[in-house]
C-alpha cells in the first residue's frame, strides 16, 4: 500500500474526528464526566457492530479494505439491515467518544465524518459492487438501506 492509501482509510478519518472532539472537550466540556458510561456503551456498540461486520467479510472470504475488488457480495449478518454497518459503527464510535468526553458540541463532527465516509468510500464502493455483481447488487440495494 502506498502512504496515501494507508492514510486515506475510514479508521484514520474517524480517529482524526475523535482528536478534534478531544480538543473541543479541552476547551469546553460542560457535561464533564456525566456521560462517560453512556458514551462508553455507544462506543462499545460501535466496536461490536464493526467486529460483527468484519467477521462477515472473513466468512465470505472477501476483502474488507476499501478500494480493493471484492470477491463476494456480503449480505449476511449486519449487512441484512445496513449496506454500511462498519461506517455506521465509525459514526457510533465518534458519537460515543463525544458523549464520554462531555462535549455534546462535538457531535457536530458526525456531519463532516458522514460526508467524508459517503463521498470517499460508500459511493465508490457501491459503484464497484454494482460493476462486480450486476445481477445481485440491484436487488440487495433495493432491499437494504444504505445506512439504517
Amino acid at each position: 500500500m502506498k502512504a496515501l492509501e494507508i492514510i486515506d482509510l475510514p479508521p484514520v478519518w474517524t480517529v482524526a474526528a475523535m482528536a478534534v472532539a478531544w480538543f473541543m472537550a479541552e476547551v469546553w466540556a460542560p457535561l464533564g464526566a456525566m456521560l462517560v458510561w453512556p458514551g462508553a456503551a455507544v462506543m462499545a456498540a460501535g466496536v461490536g457492530l464493526a467486529v460483527w461486520a468484519g467477521l462477515e467479510f472473513r466468512r465470505e472470504r472477501t476483502t474488507i479494505v476499501p478500494g480493493r475488488d471484492p470477491s463476494a457480495l456480503v449480505t449476511g449478518g449486519p449487512y441484512r439491515f445496513s449496506r454500511n454497518p462498519i461506517y455506521l459503527a465509525d459514526l457510533a464510535i465518534l458519537a460515543g467518544w463525544c458523549l464520554a468526553l462531555g462535549t455534546l458540541a462535538g457531535l457536530v463532527l458526525l456531519i463532516p465524518l458522514h460526508h467524508v465516509l459517503t463521498r470517499r468510500f460508500v459511493l465508490p464502493e457501491e459503484a464497484r459492487l454494482r460493476a462486480h455483481f450486476p445481477d445481485e447488487w440491484p436487488g440487495y440495494a433495493e432491499r437494504v438501506r444504505r445506512w439504517i
